[in-house]
């Protein structure tokens, strides 16, 4: 019976190899998943499965290389697929077709979403778009995320393939998932700075804005319910101020007063230089975050904090509710 404790660090790193064959240890926290320490000291992470009479095991990774939470996430879907029947697919496909197949059916993004993450794919990709998904091995897809420039991007490219290529199992283009080796990237999280008290700095230090252009979007970013690049290319025809709705999309009750009010002369509600709409007011954010005592808040921390707030609804009447509502608790 395998020795059992709580995976961590400090125990793994400690643990002493055997004089001969291997030692198996086995984790409190996620009993499935255990650990062979070989006489050489190489330690790997494993799940065992009776499979249609047989024992299996199956190895996860190599640690220090597989971290133990990724040891441990992965437990679950290497257990449901081993105990899946799959469907092998005989005929070869290109990984670029197989993103074209797993975006039409897996992924629910609106058009201008789904234009970036292609672009992503397109940017970052290059080198195994050609390639047959079956033939793309992990040391291929490591190269490919080591070369991809910031630690958030490429984290979030590795997740992408990750899920790209569980579909690939799940369908039964490849045998199983070549991104479950690769240790998942450490993101360096951000503290947004905002909380009650500095939103309502925030709110006072906007209204007292001489341009008002500038006063108008920054306080939509609040009563919008909605990303800056949204809130800035906001059009007047897609505004109903009869059913208070923007883009079939409910208006909280400050959204609609504030908008009324403008002056509806142009195709853009906020518009920028030339005949462009505003784009990104980094100056004058910034000049407005410093005056509020967050130099370091962005427009999507607001966004951020409002939407942490909301209560969705896909009744639009009731969500409308809901916005005024957490405007009416945030507002001094």
């Amino acid at each position: 019976m395998a020795h059992q404790f709580f995976f961590n660090p400090y125990i793994l790193d400690s643990l002493p190899a055997p004089d001969k064959g291997f030692d198996v240890v086995q984790d409190i926290s996620e009993p499935r998943l255990r650990m062979y320490i070989t006489s050489r000291g190489v330690k790997t992470f494993f799940v065992r499965k009776r499979i249609h009479g047989k024992d299996k095991r199956i190895i996860i990774g190599n640690y220090p290389d597989t971290d133990i939470e990724t040891a441990r996430g992965a437990v679950s879907e290497i257990l449901s697929a081993a105990i899946e029947k799959k469907v092998t697919h005989k005929r070869k496909i290109t990984l670029n077709k197989f993103l074209k197949l797993y975006i039409e059916k897996k992924v629910r993004r609106n058009n201008q979403s789904r234009d970036k993450l292609e672009r992503a794919i397109n940017r970052h990709f290059p080198a195994i778009l050609g390639s047959n998904i079956d033939e793309i091995s992990t040391e291929d897809i490591k190269k490919v995320i080591d070369n991809i420039p910031g630690r958030a991007i490429a984290g979030r490219m590795q997740e992408f393939l990750q899920s790209v290529f569980k579909y690939a199992t799940e369908t039964g283009y490849v045998k199983q998932n070549p991104v479950l080796a690769i240790p998942k990237i450490k993101q360096h999280c951000r503290i947004r700075p905002l909380n009650k008290s500095g939103f309502h700095r925030l709110t006072r230090v906007i209204n007292a804005e001489t341009d008002p252009v500038l006063k108008s979007a920054f306080l939509m970013l609040i009563y919008g319910f909605a990303s800056k690049a949204s809130i800035f290319a906001m059009q007047w025809r897609d505004l109903d101020f009869n059913h208070y709705t923007w883009c079939e999309k409910p208006l909280s009750d400050m959204a609609v007063v504030l908008l009324q009010d403008l002056p509806q002369n142009g195709r853009w509600v906020f518009p920028g230089r030339g005949r462009s709409h505003l784009t990104d007011p980094r100056v004058a954010w910034k000049r407005v975050a410093i005056a509020a005592g967050m130099p370091n808040l962005t427009m999507d921390d607001v966004n951020k904090f409002i939407m942490r707030q909301l209560i969705w609804s896909s009744d639009k009447e009731l969500l409308r509710e809901n916005m005024n509502t957490v405007l009416s608790e945030l507002m001094p």
